[in-house]
This record gives C-alpha cells, structure tokens and sequence, in this order.
C-alpha cells in the first residue's frame, strides 16, 4: 500500500508516519520509485504500536523509543529485557526509593533485585501508602500478591513455547500494553462489588 493508504488504513496522519520513519521508529517501505514506497502489513502492525504505547499509556516518544528498540534488539534473556522495559515504563521514581521496598519483597520471599525498576516503583508507591496514612504491611501486601501471582503465571506460560525473540516480545508488549486493562478490571470489579452491595435488601 502507498504511505497515503497506509495512513487511511491507521488513522494516523501522514506527517506524522514520515516523522516515525525518519527516528527509526518505523521501518522504510520497499521503494517502488525515487519518490514512493510500498508499505506493508507489518508497518501498520508497528504504527497501531506506536500508537497503543503514546496514546494507551501515554508514554513520551523516548520511552516509545526505548520500548521499540527492544522489541527489535532485546538483551540476551527475557528477564534482562523485561527489567530494562519495566524501567522504561511509568511510574518514573528514583532508584532510591527501592529501599522502601526491602522489607516488603523480603517477607513476600521475592528477588530483591534494585536494578529492577519495578523494586523501586513498588517503594515509591509504598512510601505513597504510608504517607497518607493508610495500612501497610506484610500480611495485606501478601494478599495482594496472592492473585497477582496467578495472573502473572498465566502470563508467562505462553513464552515457553514461543521462540527466543518472539517471547521477548511478547513478554516486553504485553507489560507495556496489558497493565492499563488490568487496572480498569480492577476498578470495573471495586463497581460492581459496591454497587452488589448496595442493592442487597437490609438484614
């Protein structure tokens, strides 16, 4: 398809697609003369990336960036690459601040591994927590866990089967992308529950 196509095929402007090809956002269609090129399936696959990631998560165009390159240049096991995404990803805290942490990743038996950017974000938010007064401690952090556990085994079955490169992928896109949807079902369910509870008739 020609870029004008490709354009009307995504809904995103064609200012803005020459712009993702000139960062290396976006791959180069295959020229088809000095002044045109043919694009594929796999460029509008990329640009409704880019545009989940800007506009999903509202991240900023270095972030994309940083979230792009390792798709297509991951490190060396989905666990180095999946820890430099996370630090790639909001919330963006002080590496400090995974001291806050310590304890709490202590007493859940998780790895404790401060290079790791969730450690220090879950130290931020813990510090949040207990900044505004509200409970926090070893026995509700662990009935967090206990279900997220769950979901993030689920998570990670699939990469078993799935090829070096495209587990990375999969595990990289599936933070960036899949966290915003699991914080709407958790807000969808905290409205049902409420609004269950208060249809229920009077004891």
């Amino acid at each position: 398809m020609r870029i004008s196509e490709l354009s009307h095929a995504s809904g995103i402007p064609v200012a803005s697609i020459k712009f993702y090809i000139r960062e290396g956002m976006l791959p180069r269609g295959a020229s088809t003369s000095a002044t045109s090129a043919d694009y594929g399936d796999e460029h509008l696959a990329r640009l409704r990336l880019i545009q989940a990631l800007s506009e999903v998560r509202a991240l900023p165009l270095a972030r994309v960036k940083e979230i792009l390159d390792l798709v297509d240049h991951p490190a060396d096991t989905a666990y180095a690459t999946l820890g430099r995404a996370v630090n790639a990803l909001p919330p963006y805290v002080e590496p400090t601040d995974a001291e806050h942490a310590r304890d709490t990743i202590d007493a859940l038996g998780l790895t404790w591994d401060p290079g790791f950017g969730a450690v220090a974000q879950l130290g931020a938010a813990i510090r949040a927590v207990q900044g505004a007064g509200l409970r926090w401690d070893a026995e509700l952090a662990a009935l967090y866990l206990e279900p997220i556990r769950t979901l993030a085994a689920g998570e990670i079955a699939p990469l078993a089967d799935m090829a070096p490169a495209d587990a990375v992928a999969h595990a990289v896109l599936g933070t960036a992308v899949y966290e915003p949807v699991i914080l709407a079902l958790r807000r969808l369910a905290h409205q049902q529950l409420l609004a269950e509870r208060t249809s229920q008739p009077p004891a």
